[in-house]
C-alpha cells in the first residue's frame, strides 16, 4: 500500500491566502481584525509559539499585539489586562499563552476572556456551543485536524475513530467534532487497558498524548488514516510526534508528518477564528472557522 503523506503546511498556505482576502475586505471597511497574545513568564516553548502566531498575523494582515509579562505577575494584574482587552475595539481575539505560572489560575483566566473574543475556543460558553453542535470558535488544533481530513476527502460518517488523549485543548473537542460528523468515537487515555485493542480497530486514529513514537505500525490496521498531533523534543534536539512515522509508511493509507502536519494548521485556525471574530463583531460572518 502506498501511504499518502498529508501536507499540512501546503493546506495552511492555501487557507491563509483566503484569510488574507477576508481580512483585507474587513480592513477596507474600517474593521481590521485584531489579535493580542499575552505571554506570562519566559517559557522558551511559549516564546516560540507566540512568535509563530505573530508572524502569521502579519502575513494575513491582522493588527496584532504581543504583551509580555513577568513571571511574577499577579493573577489580579493579568485579569485586569484581559479586562482592558475585552473592552478594546481594536482587538477581536485574545489568547493567553499556556502554561501560566503557578500563582495564576488557568481556569479563572480562561473564564475572564470575553466569549466573543475567545479565539482559542476554551471559554465554557464556547465549549458548550461546540458540545451542542453550534460552534462559534472551535479549539484550533482539532479544527485544523478536521480541515486536514476534509481536504483529503476522508469519509467519517459510519467509521471507527479513536482519539488518544483526553485534554480539554485537543482530545475532548476532537472527539466531539468527529462524533458530529457521524463517526463512532472511542477515547483512550493513560488509564486505558490494552490500547492496541482499540487502535487496531480505528479507521481514523488521532494521537494527542505527548509521548514520542508511542503509536507503532503493529497497533494500527491496514489502511487507517493516522493523524499525529504530538510534538515532542527528543534528547538529541530533534522533533518527533506521538506516531512512529516511518513505521506507518506502507500500512496506513494517510499519515501526517511532524513537523509539517497538524502544527501549521493549528496556527492557521487561530487566524481563522480571529477573522471570524471580526466578522461576527461587524455582523457579517461568512461561515464557520473550520
Amino acid at each position: 500500500m502506498q501511504t499518502r503523506i498529508i501536507d499540512g503546511a501546503a493546506l495552511a498556505r492555501r487557507l491563509r491566502l483566503e484569510l488574507r482576502d477576508r481580512a483585507a475586505e474587513l480592513t477596507a471597511r474600517g474593521r481590521q481584525p485584531g489579535l493580542v497574545a499575552v505571554q506570562v513568564g519566559e517559557d522558551p516553548a511559549s516564546k516560540v509559539y507566540v512568535r509563530t502566531k505573530m508572524r502569521a498575523s502579519a502575513e494575513i494582515g491582522l493588527y496584532s499585539e504581543h504583551v509580555e509579562l513577568a513571571a511574577a505577575t499577579t493573577e489580579t494584574a493579568l485579569l485586569e489586562k484581559i479586562d482592558a482587552f475585552n473592552h478594546d475595539p481594536r482587538i477581536h481575539g485574545i489568547l493567553v499563552q499556556l502554561p501560566l505560572p503557578p500563582q495564576i489560575s488557568t481556569d479563572k483566566v480562561l473564564r475572564a476572556i470575553a466569549p466573543e473574543k475567545d479565539v482559542d475556543g476554551f471559554h465554557p460558553c464556547n465549549v458548550g456551543l461546540l458540545a451542542t453542535g453550534q460552534p462559534r470558535f472551535v479549539p484550533c488544533t482539532p479544527a485544523g485536524v478536521m480541515a486536514l481530513l476534509a481536504s483529503e476527502e476522508i469519509t467519517l460518517e459510519g467509521r471507527e475513530a479513536v482519539v488518544i488523549g483526553r485534554s480539554n485543548i485537543v482530545g475532548k473537542p476532537m472527539a466531539m467534532l468527529l462524533l458530529q460528523k457521524g463517526a463512532t468515537v472511542t477515547m483512550c487515555h493513560s488509564k486505558t487497558q490494552d490500547l492496541a485493542l482499540h487502535t487496531s480497530r480505528a479507521d481514523v486514529l488521532v494521537a494527542a498524548v505527548g509521548r514520542p513514537n508511542m503509536v507503532r505500525a503493529e497497533m494500527i490496521k491496514a489502511g487507517a488514516v493516522v493523524i499525529d498531533v504530538g510534538i515532542n523534543r527528543l534528547p538529541d534536539g530533534k522533533l518527533a510526534g506521538d506516531v512512529a512515522f516511518e513505521s506507518m509508511l506502507g500500512k496506513a493509507s494517510h499519515v501526517t508528518p511532524v513537523p509539517g502536519g497538524v502544527g501549521p494548521m493549528t496556527v492557521t485556525m487561530l487566524m481563522a477564528n480571529t477573522v471570524r471574530a471580526a466578522e461576527l463583531a461587524r455582523g457579517s460572518a461568512s461561515g464557520s472557522a473550520s
